[in-house]
C-alpha cells in the first residue's frame, strides 16, 4: 500500500493505493489562506500539519485494515512556498504562497544582480517565486533573514515534520529560482545574489527516490510500521503529471484547480523565458518539462459563486441551459484576480467584467469566467507553441475536469482533443502515491500508467471560429488595460 498527501492551496488531500495503483480511499481537509495586506497571502505551517493528522485519521478510519500495510509515503504540494527555518527548527513567519505578489521590485533586483538568472533557471524572475520573496525579507524583515538556518518548500516541511530529513526533489526545487535546471544541482551563484548558500538549502534528490523514513514515533502514533520509506516526491504539477501518466515527450495536460497549469513534457531543457513559460525538472530523472501557467482559473469560478451566493452545481447547471446566441453575446472575463504568469509576468495585472447590460443574467457572467478561464489557457498554449511546442491532445485533471462544460470550451477555443480521466481530480496525490510506489522498487512502466479515459471532447470547428473572434477582443481588453495603468 502506498499513501500520497498532496498539499494544496485550499486543500491538503491524501489517499491510499495499492500494488495494482487502484485507489482504496482518498480524504481532504480544508486550509484557509491569510492576506493581511493587499498582495500578500500566507499560511502558517502548522496549520499544514494539523491537517495532514487529520487526514491521515480519517484515512485510517476508513481502511482499518489495509492501513497497516503502507510501506511508502510520496509527497506532492503547492510550489514555491517560502518555509524559513531558524536554528532550532522553528518557524520564523508565516509561509510566502506561491500567488503572493509582494515582491515583483525584489524581481527586478534579481535579474539586475544576476545577469545570469535567465541561462541557469530557464525563467523569468516572478513575484511567485521563492527567491524574490527572500529579497523581500531580507529588505523589510532583516531580524527575521539573519535567523534563517533553512528555507523549505511547503512539502519539505511536512517531510521534516515526518522524518526530520530536510530534502527536497528537483521539480519543486526548479520553482525556487536557485536550481540549475539543466545540472540539476543548486546555483551557487543565484543563491549567493540573494545573501544565501547551501548549507541553508535542503538536500536534493530525485522525486522517485528515497529521502528517509518516517520517523518511528509518529509512525507509531499513525498506526504504521517502521521503516516507513517516504520518497522525494514532487511539486504539484509535476506530481498530477505523474498520476496522469504524463511522463514521456510529447505527454501534455491541463490542470484548472486554484491556478491554472498547461503542462508539456520535454526530453530536454527547453526554456523559453521571454513569453514567461516556465522550464523546470520533472519528477523523474533525465526528463523535463514547459509550464504555462495562470494564477487564477478554478478559483474565478469559486470567487463568483461567493459573490453572487450560489455553488458550483448549481450555476454551471445554470451555464448549460444557455444558447450557443447568448454564449456569443455574453459579457468577456479577465481572470487576473491575482495578477497573471504566463504570458504577461504581470503581479498588477486585475480582473474584470466587460460588455454587460440590464439584460446580463448571472449565468452569462458565469460563462464569462469559464471562457476567460480558457482563453488564458489559449495565451498558454500560443508561447508553448512559440517555443516549438506542438499538441494535438491534452488530458484535463484538477477540480475543473468535473465540468464537461468547461472541459468542452477549453477543447473548441484550444481547438485541441481534451479527454478527462477516472480519479483524474485526485491529481497530486495520486502522483504521489505513485512516487512512493517508484521509491521502493515500481517500474515506472507499471507505475505511471495513464488511467482510464472518462470522456473525450472534439474541438467544434464552427465553434472555435466564433470563440476566436472573442478572444481577440479579449486580448485587446488586457492591452487597454495595461496601457491605462502606465
Amino acid at each position: 500500500m502506498y499513501l500520497g498527501l498532496d498539499l494544496g492551496t485550499s486543500e491538503i488531500k491524501a489517499l491510499v493505493i495499492d500494488h495494482q495503483g487502484k485507489v482504496l480511499a482518498s480524504a481532504g481537509e480544508a486550509l484557509e489562506v491569510q492576506r493581511p495586506h493587499p498582495h500578500w497571502s500566507e499560511q502558517h505551517p502548522a496549520q499544514w500539519w494539523q491537517a495532514t493528522q487529520n487526514v491521515v485519521t480519517k484515512l485510517r478510519e476508513k481502511l482499518p485494515r489495509e492501513w497497516p500495510e503502507i510501506s511508502a509515503i510520496g509527497l506532492s504540494g503547492q510550489m514555491h512556498g517560502a518555509v524559513l527555518l531558524g536554528r532550532e527548527g522553528d518557524v520564523l513567519r508565516p509561509a510566502i504562497l506561491w500567488n503572493d505578489t509582494r515582491s515583483a521590485k525584489e524581481c527586478q533586483q534579481l535579474t539586475h544582480s544576476a545577469p545570469e538568472l535567465h541561462q541557469i533557471t530557464g525563467n523569468l524572475a516572478m513575484p511567485g517565486f521563492t527567491a524574490p520573496k527572500l529579497l523581500w525579507v531580507a529588505r523589510f524583515e532583516p531580524d527575521i533573514f539573519s535567523q534563517i538556518a533553512t528555507v523549505l518548500l511547503p512539502k519539505d516541511y511536512l517531510r521534516w515534520k515526518m522524518s526530520g530529513d530536510k530534502v527536497s526533489d528537483m521539480s519543486d526545487a526548479a520553482g525556487t529560482l536557485w536550481l540549475d535546471v539543466a545540472k540539476r544541482d543548486w546555483s551557487d551563484t543565484l543563491l549567493d545574489a540573494c545573501g544565501l548558500t547551501r548549507d541553508q538549502m535542503p538536500r536534493l534528490i530525485e522525486g522517485s527516490e528515497a529521502s528517509g523514513y518516517l520517523n518511528r514515533d509518529i509512525a507509531r502514533a499513525w498506526g504504521l510500521k517502521n521503516q516507513v520509506i517516504i520518497a522525494g516526491g514532487g511539486g504539484d504539477n509535476a506530481a498530477s503529471a505523474i498520476g496522469i501518466g504524463a511522463v514521456e515527450p510529447g505527454d501534455a495536460f491541463i490542470s484548472l484547480g486554484t491556478s491554472g497549469v498547461l503542462f508539456a513534457v520535454n526530453e530536454k531543457f527547453s526554456p523559453n523565458p521571454q513569453s514567461a513559460v516556465h522550464a523546470f525538472c520533472h519528477a523523474l530523472p533525465q526528463r523535463w518539462h514547459q509550464m504555462s501557467v495562470m494564477l487564477t482559473a478554478a478559483s474565478a469560478l469559486r470567487w463568483y459563486c461567493q459573490l453572487i451566493g450560489s455553488n458550483e452545481t448549481t450555476l454551471l447547471a445554470e451555464i448549460a441551459q444557455l444558447t450557443q446566441a447568448e454564449k456569443r453575446q455574453a459579457p468577456l472575463f479577465l481572470p487576473y484576480l491575482s495578477g497573471e504568469r504566463t504570458p504577461h509576468n504581470d503581479p498588477d495585472a486585475v480582473g474584470a467584467f466587460h460588455g454587460m447590460t440590464h439584460s446580463t443574467q448571472r449565468a452569462s457572467l458565469g460563462y464569462a469566467v469559464l471562457e476567460g478561464v480558457a482563453f488564458g489557457m489559449a495565451d498558454g498554449l500560443s508561447v508553448l507553441k512559440e517555443s516549438g511546442t506542438e499538441l494535438s491532445r491534452c488530458s484535463l485533471v484538477g477540480g475543473g475536469a468535473r465540468s464537461n462544460e468547461w472541459a468542452q470550451l477549453i477543447a473548441d477555443v484550444l481547438n485541441l482533443t481534451i479527454t478527462t480521466h477516472q480519479g483524474g481530480e485526485a491529481g497530486g496525490a495520486l502522483g504521489a502515491a505513485r512516487l512512493g510506489w517508484l521509491a521502493v522498487g515500481g517500474e515506472v512502466k507499471e507505475v505511471c500508467r495513464k488511467p482510464e479515459v472518462k470522456q473525450t471532447f472534439l474541438a467544434d470547428s464552427a465553434r472555435h471560429q466564433v470563440l476566436q473572434v472573442r478572444l481577440a477582443t479579449w486580448r485587446k481588453l488586457y492591452q487597454q488595460q495595461r496601457e491605462l495603468r502606465r
